[in-house]
């Protein structure tokens, strides 16, 4: 009769030790994922925090100046303190929004047509799928050789902003599509059928629930892509040179960029050349933060009315 009583207290005896053992391995576990997820956090920021001191450390001398953002280098020595980086911050908006205007209608219409339109598998969309995911791959200065050996050779036009912001819609182009065709996908499809069973159209259905409801996200994703090619040098060196006064003729002449303006002093020894460029790198850097606040605020506000 003992035996009888033995048998299953050893068994749960042993179920609850095998319990507790799975309890304490599943913890050590959990633990040890957390632990290696916040190294992994510290890892990445350590030298993101390292980068933006670095830069604010030097550069803000040169930005806290009173003549910053309202002069520009012209008629200054290389060795000349004082000047400021109007010209560029001027032509890298320019350039920006020139090529924002080209790109963000061209990758917003893809991603719909690959989206809402493309039927599965069908030739057309995996051939859009797959040029998108070359240009994805393609280094800037590529593109700026392309636009140069069609716009200048092939046309004989002269080098210009404009062909630098044509290049720079090579490079946007793609990010567009791919972040506005990942926000399309989050749309509830139910949202779709439920606009459709009252009749609507699908260009009505699109335009009217499809991209409002995506549109937060799609505007975060175009001004990532923005950001991207605002920093890029390789098509101002090929496509267009320096200036370092003010020019706001698209088709000719030279024009001034943030990232020209850190190539052009990089070469400089002096304190003032050194000042320029870190300069211009913290303007570049609070460039693109203000324009993100801006998309984000856009966005907050475009989801408000959605709702």
């Amino acid at each position: 009769m003992n035996n009888t009583v033995d048998r299953p207290s050893a068994g749960a005896a042993a179920r609850t030790l095998t319990v507790h053992g799975l309890g304490r391995r599943r913890r050590v576990t959990d633990r040890t994922a957390t632990a290696l997820v916040t190294l992994s956090v510290v890892v990445a920021l350590v030298p993101l925090v390292w980068v933006l001191w670095t830069v604010l450390a030097k550069g803000l001398p040169a930005v806290v100046s009173p003549d910053w953002f309202t002069h520009s280098l012209s008629g200054l020595t290389s060795a000349s303190d004082g000047g400021g980086v109007y010209h560029a911050i001027a032509g890298s908006l320019l350039q920006g929004l020139v090529c924002a205007i080209i790109s963000i209608p061209l990758g917003v219409f893809v991603a719909i047509y690959l989206v809402e339109y493309a039927p599965p598998g069908s030739r057309l969309g995996r051939l859009t799928t797959f040029m998108v995911d070359i240009l994805s791959g393609v280094p800037s200065i590529v593109a700026a050789l392309f636009v140069y050996a069609l716009w200048v050779v092939t046309f004989g036009f002269p080098k210009s902003a404009f062909a630098v912001s044509s290049a720079l819609v090579l490079l946007m182009v793609p990010v567009v599509v791919r972040s506005t065709e990942e926000m399309l996908k989050i749309v509830p499809q139910d949202l779709r059928e439920a606009s459709y069973a009252l009749g609507v159209p699908k260009w009505k259905t699109i335009a009217r629930i499809v991209v409002p409801t995506a549109l937060p996200g799609m505007i975060t994703g175009i001004m990532l892509a923005l950001a991207r090619v605002l920093g890029e040098t390789a098509p101002l060196l090929i496509l267009v040179g320096y200036a370092p006064f003010i020019n706001f003729d698209l088709f000719s002449g030279e024009m001034g960029t943030l990232p020209g303006v850190m190539v052009a002093e990089l070469n400089n020894a002096t304190d003032a050349g050194s000042n320029r460029v870190w300069g211009a790198a913290l303007t570049l850097i609070l460039l693109i933060a203000v324009l993100n606040l801006v998309a984000k605020l856009v966005g907050r506000l475009s989801s408000v009315r959605s709702k």
